[in-house]
């Protein structure tokens, strides 16, 4: 398959590319950096790279897209990291509008024979807000929240390639767990510090999927014709918070049992204490149907291969 990745130079890009160049596709990686023209090829990954400037469409953008049997959408500003300004909350929504614009809007320019068949749009579990009763299906209702309209109005940007006869696939991906992962090493910096314990109540659900699972579902919803719309891209397994600064301590061999109070959280880190005091027990409804297998289907098992993995 000749497969294009928007956002391909994050940690989840680079495992994508990595993933579909060893099973013999062709990856090309769109990117605004300038020496980076389209067509060029790395000697060192065989990942080929095609110039991009959201939300300008060009020819460049079309060219490179013609002929691609699918299209990966990663591209957005980072949630976290910074404080939820209103600034920095609109770059948020903006940077995913733009991208994504972009691309089905590069897609329209095209003969309806050279359109890519897929496209796998990045999305959020944080579509449905803070839930922490009831299983929630790729069918569930939205939640009330930031990230909940963030996600919808994505998504929404993203469904405006069905009508030129593209596959959507809504990939709603958790927490990855992985050791790269700039959340994650956060998550698990107070541990290594010995100062670790939950966050808030500790009662809040956490969704997570290990980042070599989120690879094996992205690759899924590209090749599977009969994945379209929303994917819940997450474990089975959904533990509280206060389970995973347990596990996190059993693991690590550290305690858990500082707890850091839900005022100090949001305090500190304003609206964005949203991502770690919210939660909700979302369900992979999708994979399972499609018979997809879990290598890491427990948080414990996930986190003794990313932390002994440093």
């Amino acid at each position: 398959m000749r497969i294009v990745i928007a956002g391909g130079s994050g940690f989840l890009g680079r495992r994508l590319a990595a993933a579909w160049l060893a099973a013999g596709d062709e990856v090309t990686v769109l990117t605004r950096g300038p020496s980076r023209a389209a067509g060029q090829q790395t000697a060192e990954t065989g990942v080929r790279f095609g110039h991009w400037g959201p939300p300008r469409i060009d020819d460049e953008l079309v060219a490179t897209l013609s002929g691609a049997d699918a299209v990966v959408n990663l591209a957005g500003v980072p949630i976290g990291g910074r404080p939820w300004t209103p600034g920095h909350k609109r770059a948020i929504l903006q940077s995913r509008l733009d991208a994504t614009g972009g691309i089905v809007g590069a897609m329209a320019r095209l003969a309806a024979a050279d359109r890519p068949k897929v496209l796998v749009n990045a999305s959020g579990i944080d579509i449905f807000g803070d839930r922490p009763e009831g299983e929630l299906s790729e069918d569930s209702e939205p939640g009330d929240s930031f990230l909940a309209d963030v996600v919808l109005a994505w998504e929404a940007a993203a469904r405006a390639a069905e009508p030129l006869g593209v596959r959507v696939v809504l990939a709603r991906t958790a927490l990855i767990v992985a050791p790269e992962a700039l959340a994650w090493r956060l998550i698990l910096l107070p541990f290594r510090l010995f100062v670790g314990g939950r966050l808030g109540s500790g009662r809040q659900r956490l969704t997570w999927i290990h980042v070599e699972d989120a690879v094996g579902l992205y690759d899924l919803a590209v090749r599977e014709d009969s994945i379209v719309g929303p994917i819940n891209m997450v474990a089975r397994e959904v533990p509280t918070q206060r389970e995973l600064a347990r596990a996190i301590g059993r693991v690590m061999h550290r305690p858990a049992i500082l707890p850091v109070p839900a005022l100090l959280l949001r305090l500190v880190l304003w609206g964005q204490a949203d991502i770690v005091l919210h939660g909700r027990i979302a369900v992979p409804a999708k994979a399972l149907a499609a018979g997809y297998a879990y290598r890491y289907p427990t948080l414990e098992s996930a986190l003794r291969d990313v932390i002994q993995s440093r």
